[in-house]
């Protein structure tokens, strides 16, 4: 027995320093990127002018550039990709469906369509927007969250993976065309916005909208981190989770708010961004196994990365113009999502 226990802790000890290594190794391709992002764009600036800039040194234009411009939009690109990964996490954990992400359940396109509709009678980059659209967005994620969830669960049986994920596309597919719908009432300005926001265009990038979203992502992760423990019990199934005294109802409606309010946060301002939280939690599972005390972390900071450089290549690609954050993603993540289903057949 002591030979057996042995084995364990070494096991153990193995595994925590690979899964430190790989958290390290998340941390320093996530600077990479900030860095490549700060140095990247129409207007030239040398690693060495950012860095002097950053200490104050730079240029009116210099300064510009990297603290109006860029900066802000490197943040809200981390946060957002944190945000989508998390959620994504939190739903594949409740509902056991390693395709349940809140793009394909049609949380985003709630989200998105209480955007749409505040755009109708508001202007969408003033003052009041930047407080006011990641709760409405939280709205129409919320509404759109329970409204899957109760046609998908059956009595005695709970809420199958299966049923989950047709009943999220099938609400998705409702609300996109009541969103076609309305877009086609908007006027030319209002339409560009939305023709942006639906292809995922990171277009809140300013400071406002930095200091919005972080509380969001200050709170509501470190809930979800503390939850970890909760979402392993969940993922055992149902009846096992009872058996260890989980009140598997209430910690899962819980665990689903902090999913839909992340991501409703998330999209409110960086558009309908997909496939996010579908990616970041299938690579970290791959990488740290399907323990979420570790897996969120590494989920949130493979997010980041996605989304940040996907912006990177976004800006890069087609200089002076640049194209919507969310092809980039999605340019990714069609193929990416087409081979998950295949191995699912098998």
């Amino acid at each position: 027995m002591e030979t057996i226990k042995q084995k364990n802790e070494i096991y153990k000890k193995k595994l925590a320093k690979r899964n430190l290594t790989i958290l390290i190794i998340c941390l320093i391709l996530l600077i990479l990127s900030f860095v490549t992002s700060m140095n990247t764009g129409y207007t030239k600036l040398t690693p060495r002018d950012t860095l002097r800039t950053l200490f104050g040194g730079g240029s009116h234009k210099e300064n510009l550039i990297l603290f109006k411009f860029r900066l802000p939009r490197i943040v809200v690109s981390i946060l957002v990709g944190m945000g989508l990964a998390l959620s994504g996490c939190i739903i594949q954990g409740i509902s056991r469906n390693p395709l349940a992400d809140p793009g394909l359940l049609g949380i985003n396109a709630g989200a998105g369509l209480m955007v749409i509709l505040y755009v109708m009678f508001f202007d969408a980059k003033s003052f009041l927007s930047v407080f006011a659209l990641p709760f409405l967005a939280l709205i129409g994620a919320g509404i759109t969250a329970i409204l899957i969830y109760l046609l998908a669960y059956k009595k005695g049986e709970g809420v199958a993976p299966l049923r989950l994920i047709l009943t999220g596309i099938a609400i998705q597919a409702g609300i996109t065309a009541l969103t076609t719908v309305l877009v086609m009432t908007l006027n030319d300005t209002q339409f560009d916005f939305v023709a942006n926001w639906q292809a995922g265009s990171i277009w809140a990038s300013n400071w406002k909208f930095v200091i919005t979203l972080l509380p969001w992502i200050l709170i509501l992760v470190p809930y979800a981190m503390i939850k970890s423990r909760t979402l392993d019990v969940l993922s055992l199934g149902d009846e096992l989770a009872y058996g260890l005294g989980t009140d598997v109802e209430k910690e899962r409606m819980l665990l689903l708010g902090v999913a839909v309010a992340l991501a409703a946060s998330s999209v409110s301002v960086s558009g309908s961004i997909g496939f996010v939280g579908l990616i970041a939690p299938h690579l970290a599972r791959r990488l740290v196994g399907p323990k979420h005390q570790i897996l969120l972390p590494i989920s949130a900071l493979v997010g980041a990365v996605l989304v940040s450089i996907s912006d990177t290549i976004a800006r890069l690609i087609v200089q002076p113009l640049e194209i919507p954050t969310g092809i980039v993603v999605a340019i990714v993540g069609a193929p990416y999502f087409l081979y998950l289903l295949s191995r699912n057949k098998q």
